[in-house]
């Protein structure tokens, strides 16, 4: 898939970067990325992956805007209040680059669904706020054999690994069990900062950029700015991947 003399513009500094270069763009406008919620996370991971120049993004969120959203999910504004996040993060999206495909998709994630909805999907990334459904989409990434880019928040610290099925632990080897659901604290600057690196994880995938986030776990505290790496393994007794 070549680029055109727009997007050789567009994506020049990047092109620039010796291991990047022209292929590694190509590859990111050849990519389908299904982001999985359009809140704290998803607002960071879109908005970086459609300014990368991926050429198929597709956000998928059932709820609507409310005001207590607004502290971290930055691709929501006042006048959004009220409107699905989907439709808000397409009208934002497409606004940053036209020349990608940008499908909002409201629905909520569930057993029934889930194969559908990842259909055609090259990756897809967890920007969840429950593990419940983040269970479901790890199930389902495992059958379908795609990466998953895992990345969660709690107040100021986050976590990120990425998932590449057969290869790396699933999210079930790393949490065996759902933790309770609750309310979660959380400072709005934590999603941007993992949400980040989320994205470039993705990105460094598609480019063949090898040094990703497989078989470690990255958690990071705001509080002291550490970044702490902690390796980690497959469960041969997984639910969701073991033998």
């Amino acid at each position: 898939m070549t680029l055109t003399n727009r997007e050789l513009k567009r994506y020049d500094r990047q092109i620039n970067i010796q291991e990047f270069g022209r292929k590694g763009q190509e590859n990111l406008k050849k990519a389908h990325v299904v982001v999985a919620g359009a809140g704290g996370l998803g607002s960071s991971v879109s908005l970086y992956l459609t300014a990368a120049g991926i050429g198929h993004i597709s956000i998928i969120d059932h709820e609507t805007i409310e005001l207590s959203n607004l502290n971290r999910q930055i691709l929501h504004w006042e006048k959004d209040i009220g409107k699905s996040k989907v439709e808000s993060a397409v009208e934002k999206l497409t606004q940053i680059n036209s020349d990608i495909e940008i499908t909002g998709i409201k629905e909520k994630i569930n057993e029934e669904n889930v194969l559908k909805l990842l259909k055609g999907a090259d990756a897809v990334v967890d920007c969840m706020d429950n593990f419940r459904t983040r269970f479901i989409l790890n199930d389902a990434i495992l059958k379908l054999e795609i990466p998953f880019f895992h990345g969660a928040c709690y107040g100021f610290e986050g976590r990120a690994t990425t998932i590449i099925p057969k290869k790396t632990p699933c999210l079930r080897c790393i949490i065996p069990k759902s933790p309770p659901e609750r309310k979660v604290p959380i400072m709005g600057t934590t999603p941007g900062t993992i949400g980040t690196i989320q994205a470039t994880e993705v990105i460094k995938f598609f480019a063949g950029i090898k040094l990703l986030l497989t078989n470690k776990l990255l958690i990071y505290d705001s509080r002291y700015l550490t970044y702490d790496l902690i390796k980690i393994e497959r469960n041969p007794k997984c639910l969701s991947c073991g033998d």
